[in-house]
């Protein structure tokens, strides 16, 4: 993987993050719903069906979603 999908996947990341920080604050989706995003996202990463090295990029990308998870509904953490 290049260092310029590094960073976009790094900006896909905060931008995404943000955008679910943003709906929640302004009282679009509640915690549960945007839990269940990331849940989802999560699962379709690990049902995800391929070869070698894509399989690897869906494992890497369910732990990401997964310790996301883990951390709890979102908030603002600063």
């Amino acid at each position: 993987m290049s260092e310029h999908d590094i960073y976009s996947g790094m900006a896909a990341l905060s931008i995404c993050e943000a955008l679910l920080l943003a709906l929640n604050d302004a009282k679009v989706l509640p915690n549960s719903e945007i839990m269940g995003i990331l849940e989802d996202a999560a699962s379709s990463h690990e049902q995800a069906s391929g070869s070698g090295v894509d399989l690897d990029v869906h494992r890497a990308v369910a732990l990401i979603l997964n310790r996301i998870i883990a951390r709890g509904p979102p908030a603002r953490r600063f």
